[in-house]
């Protein structure tokens, strides 16, 4: 791997169900192997802490709040950036909201979902976000959205004008739609030659069934990593020269 390669792993994990102590234990673990694989970023799926669900306001705290806080003390003690999202206290409703850490425990960025999922009435229960998330990881420039922004091809257009080579998307993507999945993470890539991660949770809750399928593909639209079913800790190496020799080609 050269110095402007950026190595990221993507933690395809079922949460334990409303439980974020419990969640971050099991984690832990997690964190600890991906750092000592040489990642420099760990990404986790859509609020999982607690698991997805449009209808549940439980939990909800501020950037300074118990999980966060705790999400820096992982991220300073292995020395590697952690992307998560949880539901963050707003008036007047919480808002679905991504942070990224440093390696330092410093918060970089965060992002609150645009696109809440009125399919399943998130946006009874959530307020929707309105500024993007981008942050610098090494060399490379990166983006966030979260599960159902992967449909609005506006965002990721958006992002790709400021300069944005890699998008995360950390996501609670059902079983009964994961052909869409791929196809639009696939289509976000290749629309504009980007790297699109989608970091998937796997599992059934009570709001509904996942299976995982966690995968990142390249400014080409290729997928280039995929994850099975199960839990698995999903690697892929990233390369910004890639992304600005997609541009300049194109």
């Amino acid at each position: 791997m050269d110095d402007n390669t950026v190595r990221i792993c993507s933690a395809q994990i079922a949460s334990i169900w409303d439980d974020p102590d419990r969640t971050l234990k099991k984690v832990d673990l997690f964190i600890c192997h991906a750092a000592q694989s040489g990642a420099d970023l760990i990404c986790f799926p859509e609020q999982f802490t607690t698991g997805w669900d449009p209808a549940s306001t439980n939990h909800s705290e501020d950037v300074n709040g118990h999980i966060v806080s705790i999400l820096r003390d992982l991220a300073k003690e292995n020395h590697i950036a952690i992307l998560g999202t949880f539901r963050e206290s707003h008036y007047p409703a919480p808002k679905n909201t991504a942070a990224i850490i440093d390696g330092n425990g410093k918060i970089l960025a965060t992002y609150a979902k645009i696109h809440l999922f009125t399919p399943g009435e998130e946006n009874n229960h959530f307020s929707s976000g309105s500024e993007l998330g981008v942050f610098r990881l090494g060399s490379l420039t990166c983006g966030i959205a979260i599960c159902y922004d992967l449909r609005f091809p506006e965002l990721f257009r958006i992002y790709a004008k400021t300069g944005v080579e890699a998008m995360f998307i950390p996501s609670a993507w059902p079983s009964a739609r994961m052909s869409h999945w791929e196809l639009f993470i696939t289509a976000r890539a290749c629309e504009n030659q980007m790297y699109v991660v989608g970091i998937n949770t796997t599992g059934t809750t009570s709001v509904d069934r996942y299976s995982g399928g966690s995968m990142t593909a390249d400014p080409t639209g290729s997928v280039i990593s995929r994850a099975g079913q199960a839990e698995q800790l999903l690697f892929c190496d990233l390369d910004p020269a890639v992304v600005r020799t997609a541009r300049t080609s194109f």
